[in-house]
């Protein structure tokens, strides 16, 4: 597999939480950290994701908002 993305993160997927139309899946990429993803119900399907499985959170992001109260 060759990507344009840089950023690539592999770890394990700890939970996987599906709806009818969206499924998050959850990927611990290290001790205390994870990255949480929201993909359609009909891709986590045709993945077969599963919870214990090695994944990969690929990001790419023209930009990122920061808020503060």
């Amino acid at each position: 597999m060759k990507l344009s993305t840089r950023n690539d993160f592999s770890g394990t997927i700890k939970r996987i939480t599906r709806g009818p139309v969206s499924t998050e899946v959850t990927i611990q990429v290290a001790k205390g950290v994870e990255i949480v993803s929201v993909i359609t119900t009909h891709s986590a399907k045709r993945l077969k994701l599963k919870a214990g499985q090695r994944a990969h959170a690929f990001i790419k992001a023209d930009h990122v908002i920061v808020g503060v109260e």
